[in-house]
């Protein structure tokens, strides 16, 4: 049996699929995505970040250093992530580049979130 010729979709069709971890550091936690943030990869981060909330951590960070794209399911974890943890545990977006941060410009995101440029930045803010 021979497998199908495969057929290419899209411009994101031979990207890897997105990841997600979860590491404890010593000021808190960092969710660390990478790959295209969208519908398909925002319920392992919304899943992430229940795991994280029960290690209740001082900080959560959100590392999206390693994101190729961001999509409206991915904005609205971030979103979800800051109002269900915010008012417990501070939640901090590292993001940089048009392809993460303009997003987050353009819908006024940048506004609710507090956005740092490196996961150091975000770490060390106090």
């Amino acid at each position: 049996m021979t497998e199908p010729e495969r057929v290419a979709a899209g411009p994101f069709d031979d990207e890897p699929a997105g990841s997600v971890r979860l590491d404890q550091v010593p000021e808190g936690v960092v969710l660390a995505v990478a790959g295209a943030l969208d519908l398909s990869l925002a319920p392992k981060v919304q899943r992430t970040v229940e795991r994280a909330a029960r290690l209740r951590p001082a900080l959560l960070v959100i590392d999206l250093t390693e994101v190729t794209f961001l999509a409206s399911a991915g904005m609205a974890e971030l979103v979800r992530a800051n109002r269900q943890l915010g008012g417990q545990v501070p939640v901090r977006v590292v993001a940089t580049g048009r392809l993460v941060l303009r997003p987050l410009e353009l819908t006024r995101l940048t506004d609710e979130l507090t956005i740092h440029p490196t996961l150091a930045d975000a770490l060390a803010a106090g």
